[in-house]
């Protein structure tokens, strides 16, 4: 790294957060590069009830980006200037880029949701079983209906997903039995279970889980999840947490530099840490 006086600060909140890859991940982009004078990338775990300081911080100290990790997506969106009109929609910001002091919040999990998934295939008229109705939730939810599929949100708190399938709208419903799972092309879990304290575990019932399947982890540390351990050996194919953390990274790094994202790079950094 190249610091100087003029290096621009781009940071990640979350809490936790100490299990981020995205320093690593833009640090050897910003190398790759030759950037790495302009910018440099850090984490910080922060309490939910603090976010307002975050901001508040971002606007004195001249943070050129701030990306948001669990659980502080929807929270950050109350002391914005704008939000671009997907972030609106999706009502989630990942990315916040700070331009002369003006803050405009975005979100590009969507597109890591939808870009591995197109990888295997067309998303329209697909069935897709969502596990969760948090933030990122929310981008995976939007993006695989922008692609045309159906979609089904279950979880733990029926009322919260009930919420969020009025929301989204038509083709959108809610469910509660995850025995039922096997009736839908794709398998998404956009919740924490897997990692953490709740490493081990599974969101989803593995009898559920059917060889014709799509199953993909939002989890990404562990790199292999019970939930994925169980798709592989039910002959699901499976994602990697890690896809989504690299196409939603990609697309922050071209709003927080303004370059192309070196894509092999950052792939490589996440293959080598996990």
């Amino acid at each position: 790294m190249n610091i100087t006086g003029k290096t621009k600060l781009c940071i990640i909140i979350g809490d936790p957060v100490e299990h981020s890859l995205s320093p690593a991940m833009h640090n050897a982009a910003y190398v790759a590069l030759g950037i790495d004078h302009e910018f440099v990338f850090v984490a910080s775990r922060v309490a939910l009830k603090d976010v307002k300081d975050v901001i508040r911080a971002m606007r004195v100290m001249g943070f050129r980006g701030l990306t948001c990790t669990v659980p502080h997506k929807i929270e950050v969106m109350k002391y914005l200037d704008k939000i671009d009109p997907i972030a609106q929609k999706i009502g989630a910001v990942n990315t916040v880029v700070n331009e002369n002091g003006i803050l405009t919040g975005y979100n590009t999990d969507w597109l890591g949701t939808v870009i591995p998934l197109e990888k295997h295939g067309t998303l329209k008229n697909k069935k897709v079983a969502l596990i969760g109705a948090g933030g990122a939730a929310r981008a995976c939810g939007y993006g695989v209906i922008e692609k045309g599929a159906t979609l089904t949100i279950f979880n733990r708190t029926v009322e919260k997903a009930e919420r969020l399938a009025e929301e989204f709208g038509k083709n959108v419903g809610t469910g509660r039995d995850l025995s039922l799972l096997h009736e839908y092309d794709i398998i998404l879990n956009a919740t924490s279970i897997g990692m953490g304290n709740h490493e081990g575990v599974s969101p989803v019932p593995k009898s559920s889980i059917q060889k014709n399947q799509i199953v993909f982890d939002a989890v990404y540390s562990p790199f292999e999840t019970q939930l994925l351990k169980d798709a592989k050996e039910q002959g699901a194919t499976i994602i990697h947490g890690t896809e989504m953390l690299l196409h939603q990274g990609t697309e922050q790094f071209r709003l927080y530099t303004g370059h192309e994202a070196p894509e092999s790079v950052m792939r490589k950094v996440l293959e080598k840490a996990l």
